[in-house]
C-alpha cells in the first residue's frame, strides 16, 4: 500500500498569499491556551487503545438517523399511537369492555384496536427500517487505517476510533474529523471539497504542520506518537482550537489543518490524518438534529375534532345516565316485568344516583361509535397507497440517474398541498455545479451569440404570453427580436459541434484564429492571456484525447481555462515559479510555447472579491493581471483605463439580466523599480506575525492593484438543473414563496437569483450587511443597533412604496443573520422578509439554515418545505414541516433525513401542484366523510336508547356494529382517499392557482367540518325517526304482524348503508370501475352478509335467522323505507352542491364544466383566458419578468404616442401650418 510522495509536484504553499501561507509554529507562533470548560478533549495519536476506557472513551464512529431502536421502538411507538385522542379513548373502552357493564362483546372492542394500532406500528417499523438500511450502507464504507508496524488495512467506518491514523485517497470522503498530518504533495497541501457541509463547490486548500511533513509514507507511522489537546465537540464548521504535542514541543492547530467528515478529497492522490472526532461528535453530525416525529396540520386538527366528538359523547352519555336514573327512580316500580320487588343493584329505585353513575360507563361504551376507530387505520392505508402512487409516478422519474421519487414517510402526504414557503439550498439543488463560458465583452465589443437558458426560456414564455394577450401581430419588432433569440438557441441545439464541458461559447469571430482580424486584436490577445495565466489551477493531460483538463479551486476558473484553450491559449504546465502556455497567434494553427514567471499571486477572498497575479514575460516586461467583481475593478481603473468602461458596463448589465455570472478583466504594466519596492513591502507583510497580518497584506495589495486598464468581461452560466426556472415560475403562480439559503458568497447567490428569475431587473434589492467587528461587547451592541436600523428603514421603505408592481428582494449574509436571529430582532427580520417577493440568505451555516426554517415555521404559523441535497441541508430538512431531499451525486445524507426524495428540483412542481393538491383534498374529504358517517350511525344508538327508556339496549346486532367501520363502509372511503381527482394532473399544472385551495385550507376549515357534522346529525334524525314513523305504528307484513326490534334495527342499518354510500358517490368527482365496484359492491356485500348470516343455525345467527329471506325481503315497506330514507338523507347535500355550482362555483367547478362540455376544444380563447386567470399575482418567476417587460413595452408605446400627439398638436398650431 505504501506509495512515495509525489516529488515532481510543486510546493503549492508558495503560490497562495492569504489562504495558505502563514508563519509556522517554528517561526515563533505561540500555542493556544487549552484549559477550562469546552476544551477537555485529549487524543493520543496512533494509540486508539488509550481511548477504550473512561474518561478518554469517546463516542464510536457509528452514526444513526433512525427514530427508534430495538429498545425504544415499542415504548416510543406505543406512546405515539396512544398520543392520538381516538386511540387513547378506545384503549380505555377496550379495558372497560372486559367488565360486565359493557353492552358489547369484549372482542368487538379489543380486536379493532389491536388491528389499528398494530398496522400503524408496522408502517412505522418499515419506514424506520429503510432509514436503518441507509445507515448500514454509510457505516459499512471502508477506509485505510494504520494497524501496526507501518501497515494500513481497510476497515469499516463504524469501527474507526479516536486516535486512529487514517489514509484517505483521492475522491474519497473523510470517515471522521481528522487532523491533517501530511499529503502526497511535499509541502502538505491538499484540496478538499466541502459541498456537503457548506454547499460551496470551490475547493478549499488545507495544509499540514511543517513538523509532520516527514510522515510521508506508510512506514513512517510505525513509531509515530503524539498528543492532541483541543476543544470539545461543537457544531462550528469554521473554527477549531487545539495544540499538538509532538517531539517534546507544542504546536498550535487551526481550522486549516482539520478535514471534516463528509467532505471529499480532491486533486490530491492521498493524505494521512489522525482521527479527532468520531460519529455524532463530528461537526457535520453536531449540525444535524434528531430525526423528529412530524404530524400534518390536518392530523393535528383532526385531534380537535375527536375532542369535540368526545365532548359530544360525554354529553349524550350524561343525558343517558340522567335519563336512566330518572327512569329507575320514578318508573321502575311500575314495570312489574322487571320484578321491582326483587331489584338488582343496578336497577334499584332506592339508589338511582348509583344506577345513573354505573350506567354512564355503559353509555360511554355504547355511543363509542361516534368516535371512528377505523379512521386512523383507514388514513394510514390511504396514505401508503398515495405514497405508492408518488413512488410510481413516471413523470417524476429521472432517466439519466435512474432515480424515481420516493415518499420516505407517508404521514405528510396531505401537507404537500398546504405549503406556503419553500426554503431551498442552491448548490446541487437549483444548480448542477457546472459552469459554461458563454459570452464575453472585449474592447467594448460583445461576443457570443448563443442564448443562455434563461434568455431562451424567457423568450419562449414571453412569446406565449403575448400570444395569449393577443399582442403578437400588432408589435412586430419585439417578438421578432425574441424569435431571433429562440432561433439562436435552436441553432445551438442543432449544431454539430461536440459539446465541451465548461465551454458553451459560439461566435465565429473569435474561433479558429479569426480574432486576429478583429479591430482590437491586441486587446483580445491580452484578454486571452489573462484567462490563461491569472489562476491557481493545475493542468492534467488526458492521454486518450490529448487535451488538458484543469483541477481548479472553482468551476469558474476551470471554465476560463477551457475557454482559453479553445481560443488557442492552452495552459499546459506549472512549475514552482512559472506557468507555460501554448499560444496560437496565427490562423495557420501553429503554436508558440511561452513562459510566464509568476512573481506574486494575490488570491481571491470573499472580502477582496478579486484575484491578481504579477508575471514577467519572456521579454522581461512585468504585468499585473487582475480579474474580479466589476464594482471592485471599476473603482481601481486608471483615467486612461476607462476607454471601454461604457460599453462594458452595458454588456455586464445585459449578461446579468440573462442570468450569467460576470467578472471584469484588467491589467497594468509595472516598472522594475516600482515592482521591486512594492515586493519588498509585500514580502515583509507576508512574514509578519500577528493578528493584523491579513489587514496589512490587503493594504499592500491595494497599493499595486490600482491604475488598472480595463480589457473586458466574462460571462459564465452556472448551469441550472433542467426545468428549474419553469418550476419556480409555476410554484410562484401557485402562490408559493421561495427562500434560497446557501453557503455560497453573496455575488454567486445573486447571480443564481437572476438565473432562476427570483431576481430581475427593476426589482429593488435590500442588502442587509454588517461591517467586520472584533466581537467586543460594545462593538457587538453597535453592530446589532446598525442591523436593526437597516431592517427598520427597509420595512418603512416597503410600506411606503405606492407602486403596486414594485417588488423587493431581501439579501442577507450569514454573519448578519447571526444577529438578526437573536430573540430581540428575529421577528422584525421575519416581518421584513415576509413582505419581500424573494429572500436570499448567503454564507449561512447548516445550523443557521435550520434556525431560519424554524423562524419561518413558527413565526408565520404556515407550512414550510425545505429542500436540499447535502449534509449541510439536513438540519433545515428536519426542522421544516416537510423535508425534501435531492438524490444527488454527493452522498445521501439529505435523502436519509428527508420525508420525500426526488431526483431533481423540477419534480417538486409535480410533487406539490399535482400530488399535493390531490392528497390534501382526498384526505380532507375523507376525514369529513368519516365523521359524517359515524355521527349519522352513532346518534341513532342514542335516539333508540332514549326511545326505549335509556335502557342501554343497542338496536343493532353486534356483528353489524363490527362490520360497519371495518368492512361495509371502509372500502368506498379508501377509494375516495386514493382515486379521487377533482381535475386531472394536466389541468393541475395548467391551472396552478388551484393549489391555493389547500394553502387556504378550503376543504378542512371549521365551516366545512361543522357542515359535515351537521349533515351527519340531520341524516341520523332522518334515518331513525323516518324509519320509526314508517314501521312503528303499522303492520310490517301482509299478515298483520308488526316489526320486532331486530327487524327495525336491520331496516335502519340498511338505510344507513345506502345513505352513506350514496353520499360518498355524490362527493366524488372522478369515477373509474374501481369506485363503482367498491361503492355499489359494499351495498351488495351487506345484503350478501345478511343472507348468509341468516342461513346459519339459530345457535349462531340468533334473532337474525333468515331475517332477510323470510321477514324483510317479502315486506314492501322495507324497500319503500330504504328508498324514502336514502333520498331524504342525501337531498340537502344534493341541493347544496347544485346551488354552489350554479351561483358560487369554486375554481375546479368551472374547469370541470368547461371540460365536460368540451369548451376547451371548441373555444380556445376562452380556455386561454381562464388559464391566464388561474395564476396567482406573483413578483418572481418568468411570469413576473414577462409582465414587467409587457408593462415596459406598453409604457414606451404610450410615451411614444403621447410625444407624437404633442408633436402633431404643435405642428397644427405653428405659423407654417396656418
Amino acid at each position: 500500500m505504501a506509495r512515495g510522495r509525489i516529488r515532481s509536484k510543486l510546493r503549492l504553499s508558495l503560490i497562495y498569499t492569504f489562504g495558505c501561507l502563514r508563519p509556522s509554529a517554528d517561526e515563533g507562533q505561540d500555542p493556544h491556551p487549552i484549559q477550562g470548560p469546552g476544551f477537555s478533549r485529549t487524543v493520543y495519536c496512533n494509540q486508539p487503545h488509550m481511548h477504550k476506557k473512561k474518561p478518554l472513551r469517546y463516542r464510536s464512529n457509528y452514526v444513526s438517523t433512525t427514530r427508534y431502536n430495538l429498545i425504544t421502538f415499542f415504548p416510543k411507538c406505543l406512546y405515539e399511537q396512544f398520543h392520538r385522542a381516538a386511540n387513547f379513548y378506545f384503549l380505555v373502552a377496550a379495558i372497560l369492555s372486559v367488565f360486565p357493564l359493557s353492552p358489547f362483546n369484549k372482542w368487538s372492542m379489543i380486536a379493532p384496536l389491536v388491528f389499528v394500532v398494530g398496522l400503524s406500528m408496522l408502517k412505522e417499523a418499515l419506514e424506520d427500517w429503510s432509514r436503518f438500511m441507509q445507515d448500514v450502507k454509510i457505516n459499512a464504507r471502508k477506509a485505510y487505517v494504520h494497524k501496526s508496524d507501518g501497515e494500513f488495512r481497510r476497515r469499516k467506518w463504524k469501527k474507526i476510533s479516536v486516535g486512529d491514523i487514517v489514509k484517505v485517497e483521492k475522491d474519497s470522503f473523510f470517515p471522521a474529523d481528522l487532523l491533517l498530518l501530511s499529503s502526497s504533495y511535499e509541502d502538505g497541501i491538499c484540496y478538499v471539497e466541502t459541498m456537503n457541509l457548506d454547499g460551496e463547490t470551490n475547493l478549499k486548500v488545507k495544509r499540514s504542520l511543517e513538523v509532520t511533513l516527514s510522515l510521508d509514507d506508510d512506514e513512517s507511522f510505525k513509531n509515530f506518537t503524539g498528543t492532541i489537546r483541543c476543544e470539545d465537540p461543537n457544531p462550528s464548521l469554521y473554527t477549531f482550537v487545539g495544540n499538538l504535542e509532538y517531539e517534546r514541543q507544542i504546536f498550535p492547530l487551526d481550522p486549516s489543518q482539520i478535514l471534516l467528515r463528509d467532505s471529499k478529497l480532491r486533486n490530491t492522490p492521498y493524505v494521512y490524518g489522525v482521527v479527532v472526532f468520531t460519529g455524532h461528535d463530528t461537526k457535520v453530525m453536531q449540525n444535524s438534529t434528531s430525526s423528529p416525529s412530524k404530524r400534518s396540520r390536518i392530523e393535528k386538527r383532526m385531534d380537535y375534532i375527536i375532542y369535540t366528538l368526545l365532548v359530544l359523547l360525554i354529553l349524550i352519555s350524561c343525558i343517558s345516565s340522567s335519563g336512566f336514573a330518572w327512569e329507575t327512580k320514578f318508573h321502575m316500580p311500575k314495570w312489574w316485568y322487571l320484578r321491582p320487588d326483587e331489584p338488582e343493584p343496578l336497577t334499584n329505585p332506592v339508589s338511582p344516583v348509583y344506577a345513573g353513575v354505573v350506567h354512564l360507563i355503559t353509555a360511554l361504551l355504547l355511543y363509542g361509535y361516534l368516535i371512528p376507530i377505523s379512521l386512523y387505520v383507514s388514513i394510514e392505508v390511504v396514505k401508503v397507497l398515495q405514497a405508492t402512487f408518488i413512488n410510481k409516478d413516471l413523470h417524476m422519474y429521472d432517466s439519466e440517474s435512474g432515480v424515481c421519487a420516493h415518499a420516505r414517510t407517508s404521514n405528510l402526504n396531505e401537507e404537500l398541498g398546504q405549503v406556503d414557503t419553500i426554503l431551498s439550498d442552491k448548490t446541487g439543488t437549483l444548480t448542477c455545479n457546472q459552469m459554461d463560458f458563454l459570452k464575453c465583452s472585449i474592447a467594448g465589443t460583445s461576443y457570443g451569440v448563443r442564448a443562455s437558458e434563461v434568455e431562451a426560456a424567457a423568450a419562449k414564455q414571453m412569446a406565449v404570453d403575448l400570444d395569449e394577450h393577443g399582442e403578437i401581430s400588432s408589435r412586430t419588432s419585439t417578438p421578432r427580436g425574441r424569435g431571433q433569440e429562440i432561433e439562436v438557441e435552436n441553432e445551438a441545439e442543432n449544431s454539430p459541434r461536440v459539446p465541451i464541458k465548461g465551454f458553451g461559447f459560439e461566435d465565429i469571430r473569435l474561433m479558429n484564429g479569426n480574432w486576429l482580424r478583429e479591430p482590437h486584436a491586441d486587446d483580445i490577445l491580452l484578454f486571452f492571456r489573462v484567462l490563461a495565466i491569472c489562476h491557481t489551477a493545475i493542468p492534467e493531460l488526458n492521454e486518450e484525447t490529448g487535451k488538458y483538463t484543469y483541477e481548479a479551486e472553482s468551476p469558474d476558473e476551470a471554465s476560463f481555462l477551457t475557454a482559453a484553450s479553445e481560443f488557442g491559449f492552452v495552459f499546459f504546465k506549472r512549475t514552482q515559479s512559472s506557468v507555460y502556455v501554448h499560444e496560437r497567434l496565427s490562423a495557420s494553427g501553429q503554436t508558440i510555447e511561452r513562459e510566464y514567471k509568476v512573481l506574486n499571486l494575490l488570491d481571491f477572498t470573499s472580502k477582496r472579491k478579486r484575484m491578481s497575479v504579477v508575471v514577467r514575460d519572456e521579454e522581461g516586461h512585468i504585468f499585473l493581471l487582475c480579474k474580479g467583481a466589476d464594482s471592485i475593478i471599476f473603482e481601481r481603473l486608471a483615467k486612461n483605463g476607462k476607454k471601454y468602461l461604457g460599453p462594458t458596463t452595458k454588456h455586464l448589465n445585459e449578461y446579468g439580466e440573462a442570468g450569467l455570472r460576470t467578472l471584469a478583466l484588467s491589467y497594468r504594466q509595472l516598472e522594475e523599480d516600482e515592482y521591486s519596492a512594492w515586493n519588498a513591502d509585500f514580502h515583509k507583510a507576508k512574514t509578519t506575525i500577528g493578528s493584523d497580518r491579513d489587514e496589512l497584506l490587503e493594504k499592500i495589495s491595494d497599493m499595486i492593484e490600482k491604475d488598472l486598464i480595463l480589457i473586458g468581461a466574462t460571462a459564465v452560466e452556472d448551469k441550472l438543473q433542467q426545468g428549474v426556472p419553469q418550476c419556480i415560475d409555476k410554484l410562484a403562480q401557485a402562490g408559493l414563496k421561495l427562500w434560497v439559503l446557501t453557503g455560497d458568497k453573496m455575488e454567486t447567490a445573486i447571480n443564481i437569483g437572476y438565473s432562476c428569475s427570483l431576481l430581475r431587473q427593476g426589482m429593488k434589492q435590500i442588502c442587509i450587511t454588517v461591517m467586520n467587528s472584533e466581537g467586543g461587547s460594545q462593538e457587538s451592541k453597535a453592530v446589532k443597533e446598525n442591523i436593526l436600523n437597516q431592517i427598520t428603514k427597509a420595512v418603512q421603505m416597503v410600506k411606503l412604496e405606492k407602486d403596486p408592481h414594485a417588488a423587493f428582494a431581501l439579501i442577507i449574509d450569514g454573519k448578519t443573520l447571526t444577529y438578526a436571529l437573536d430573540d430581540d430582532m428575529k421577528y422584525q427580520f421575519l416581518a421584513l422578509a415576509v413582505d419581500c417577493a424573494s429572500v436570499i440568505c448567503c454564507r449561512v451555516s447548516p445550523k443557521q439554515k435550520a434556525l431560519v426554517t424554524r423562524l419561518v415555521k413558527e413565526g408565520t404559523g404556515k407550512t414550510t418545505l425545505a429542500i436540499g441535497d447535502g449534509a449541510n441541508d439536513v438540519g433545515m430538512i428536519q426542522e421544516a414541516d416537510i423535508g425534501v431531499g435531492i438524490s444527488g451525486v454527493e452522498g445521501m445524507q439529505a435523502v436519509m433525513a428527508s420525508d420525500f426524495s426526488i431526483a431533481q428540483f423540477r419534480f417538486l412542481e409535480r410533487l406539490l401542484v399535482v400530488h399535493g393538491h390531490w392528497c390534501y383534498k382526498r384526505i380532507a374529504q375523507m376525514i369529513c366523510y368519516f365523521f359524517y358517517k359515524n355521527i349519522a350511525f352513532g346518534l341513532t344508538l342514542f335516539y333508540f336508547e332514549a326511545f326505549t327508556g335509556f335502557s342501554g339496549q343497542s338496536v343493532y346486532n353486534d356483528y353489524y356494529l363490527l362490520l360497519f367501520n371495518v368492512v361495509l363502509t371502509s372500502l368506498p372511503v379508501i377509494a375516495l382517499g386514493v382515486f379521487e381527482q377533482d381535475v386531472s394532473s394536466e389541468i393541475c399544472l395548467q391551472f396552478p392557482a388551484l393549489y391555493q385551495q389547500g394553502k387556504k385550507n378550503l376543504f378542512f376549515d371549521w365551516y366545512r367540518i361543522l357542515g359535515w357534522m351537521g349533515n351527519g346529525v340531520y341524516s341520523s334524525l332522518v334515518i331513525f325517526f323516518l324509519n320509526i314513523g314508517v314501521i312503528y305504528e303499522q303492520a310490517f307484513r301482509t299478515s298483520g304482524q308488526t316489526a320486532d326490534m331486530d327487524a327495525v334495527g336491520t331496516t335502519m342499518f340498511t338505510c344507513i348503508i345506502w345513505a352513506v354510500n350514496v353520499q360518498i358517490a355524490l362527493t366524488m368527482s372522478h369515477f373509474t370501475w374501481i369506485q363503482h365496484v367498491l361503492i355499489w359492491g359494499s351495498i351488495g356485500l351487506w345484503y350478501l352478509f345478511l343472507a348468509l348470516y341468516g342461513m346459519m343455525p339459530p345457535s349462531y345467527s340468533g334473532n337474525i335467522y333468515r331475517i332477510l329471506l323470510e321477514i324483510l325481503a317479502p315486506a314492501p315497506i322495507y324497500w319503500v323505507a330504504t328508498l324514502l330514507v336514502t333520498v331524504t338523507t342525501v337531498l340537502p347535500y344534493f341541493a347544496h352542491i347544485s346551488f354552489q355550482r350554479c351561483l358560487h362555483p369554486l375554481d375546479h367547478h368551472v374547469i370541470q364544466e368547461i371540460k365536460y362540455y368540451k369548451r376547451d376544444v371548441e373555444d380556445r380563447r376562452l380556455w386561454t383566458r381562464e388559464r391566464s386567470k388561474a395564476r396567482e399575482k406573483t413578483k418572481i418567476g418568468f411570469t413576473a419578468r414577462v409582465d414587467a417587460k409587457i408593462r415596459h413595452l406598453r409604457s414606451k408605446l404610450n410615451k411614444k404616442q403621447s410625444n407624437m400627439s404633442q408633436s402633431s398638436a404643435q405642428d397644427t398650431m405653428s405659423p407654417r401650418s396656418l
